[in-house]
């Protein structure tokens, strides 16, 4: 595989360092030199908290942060905007918050990003998380509406709203692609090489089938972090995509 190639697949590739200390997060980013992204959600950033997203940026990394805001329109929009001036790329909202949410939240992160001279960044909604088989979410949530449909409709809800994106299993990318095509991104987490264990999801696929049913990028975690060979791992998977 050549140097561009390489390059290529490790821009899909969000390296989720869940479970980790910023000190180890920090460390195991440096581990890997083609790492362009990488997957702050809740653990790290409660331990770590803003200084651990600056201090990735200031590393040449590109920050999806995962936090999944899911609140009131002022306090969506407020956590958007204090997100965007991180510098976070990507950041994550509920779509279940609701349209007057959805768009408080987005039009906060424009205004942030451009106040603070940075990039727009891109809000993601997420629609079902992945852990969800269909019938624990229909019996615990008394949903009755299909995960097929449901799922849709909250992708809808947030490109109607200006949402740039919405987080997906790789299984429901092919359907919401149909729908929304690019620019609207649709990251997938779910993600598992051919072999791996499938860990707490459900709803999985292999790297280059993600890719090709229209995933934009791939958020892997413990297929790539818990490897024995971590670099390796990841350039497994960026030669996979390539492949």
């Amino acid at each position: 595989m050549t140097q561009s190639a390489a390059i290529a697949g490790a821009e899909r590739i969000i390296v989720a360092l869940d479970g980790m200390d910023p000190e180890r997060a920090l460390a195991f980013a440096a581990a890997i030199p083609e790492l362009r992204w990488v997957k702050v959600g809740l653990e790290l950033f409660g331990a770590g908290g803003p200084a651990v997203v600056r201090e990735l940026r200031q590393r040449g990394l590109r920050v999806f942060l995962d936090l999944k805001f899911h609140d009131i329109p002022a306090t969506m929009a407020g956590a958007c905007r204090s997100a965007a001036r991180l510098g976070a790329e990507l950041i994550t909202v509920h779509a279940c918050a609701g349209r007057e949410a959805l768009a408080a939240a987005q039009a906060a992160a424009v205004q942030a990003a451009a106040d603070s001279g940075l990039p727009a960044p891109t809000l993601l909604a997420v629609t079902v998380l992945t852990s969800w088989d269909p019938l624990r979410f229909a019996a615990e949530l008394a949903i009755e509406e299909p995960l097929q449909t449901y799922v849709p409709r909250l992708a809808q809800l947030a490109a109607a709203s200006g949402i740039g994106g919405a987080v997906c299993s790789p299984l429901e990318v092919a359907a919401l692609r149909a729908a929304h095509p690019h620019p609207f991104a649709l990251v997938t987490p779910g993600i598992r090489p051919a072999g791996a264990d499938r860990g707490d999801q459900q709803r999985v696929l292999t790297p280059a089938q993600a890719v090709a049913a229209g995933s934009s990028q791939l958020v892997i975690g413990r297929p790539i972090t818990a490897a024995a060979d971590p670099a390796a791992a990841f350039a497994a998977c960026c030669a996979e995509l390539e492949g």
